[in-house]
């Protein structure tokens, strides 16, 4: 078991209990009125997700865990030689509400390299598609074509109990996030670089790996793609691709068809 995971397992129970324990008593009370406008609009300001780990203020802007921009430009870990904040160590920070060591962001940086291999039948399956179809629809079926590797789905028709599903939900999540660098970056090239691909740099962070591939090789703009993927992380609650993620993985679904709805 990876060490965040590890960690993560332990810190569940408490998380579970403190969610018991705000439902049992808040389950009652009234956070907003609907109305019919809203329906009609597709659920446009109405509140429909608590969110912890961001909040969008209108006057301060995001905060991530209560951490302004800002601040985490300062307090997470680095690439070596680098001023902007890592993706990674920021994804420590909004799973266990700490800032990580520079340890711990590489050890993520590790884990998520171990996982980036992308099955051959998903690029087969974008490569069906003709060139001129929509970049995002191609990234939402590469996706699907991955879900022939979701671990919650295996789960799921094995008959795990479900005091289990966060097991194969982080493994699917982690996966995830570790092989849509390589799918985007292969969408990219094969629609404005005439299918000329790069191959991934092992021994590049997350970020940085990504803007090798997409053909972006000098540290301004690996610089700059660490901090567009770490201020873009995370959304607060409230947007359309959080609660349609939420709405769909509530059905058990697994990640991929969750991610894959948004």
């Amino acid at each position: 078991m990876d060490k965040i995971k590890e960690q993560f397992r332990d810190t569940f129970p408490g998380i579970v209990a403190d969610t018991k324990a705000f439902l049992k008593e808040n389950a009652d009370k009234t956070i907003g009125e609907i109305k019919v406008g809203q329906l009609y609009g597709g659920m446009r300001g109405m509140p429909a997700l608590i969110c912890e780990t961001s909040k969008l203020d209108p006057e301060e802007g995001i905060r991530f865990r209560g951490y302004s921009i800002p601040e985490l430009q300062q307090k997470l870990p680095k690439y070596p030689g680098g001023e902007q904040p890592l993706p990674e160590g920021l994804f420590h920070l909004m799973l266990m509400n700490e800032i990580p060591t520079e340890d711990q962001a590489r050890r993520l940086s590790n884990n998520w390299v171990r996982r980036s291999n992308v099955p051959v039948h998903v690029f087969k399956a974008i490569d069906a598609l003709p060139n001129r179809t929509h970049p995002m629809t191609q990234f939402s079926i590469a996706i699907m074509a991955m879900r022939t590797e979701s671990e919650f789905a295996r789960a799921y028709q094995g008959g795990v109990h479900k005091s289990e599903y966060w097991d194969a939900t982080y493994e699917d999540s982690m996966n995830l996030i570790a092989r849509l660098p390589r799918v985007a970056a292969y969408i990219y090239r094969r629609m404005y670089h005439n299918d000329q691909h790069i191959e991934p740099d092992p021994k590049l962070d997350w970020a940085g790996n990504f803007a090798h591939m997409l053909g972006f090789d000098n540290d301004e703009f690996k610089e700059l793609m660490r901090l567009y993927m770490t201020i873009h992380a995370d959304h607060e609650g409230g947007n359309v691709s959080a609660h349609t993620v939420h709405l769909v993985g509530s059905a058990l679904s697994d990640a991929y068809l969750s991610f894959a709805a948004e």
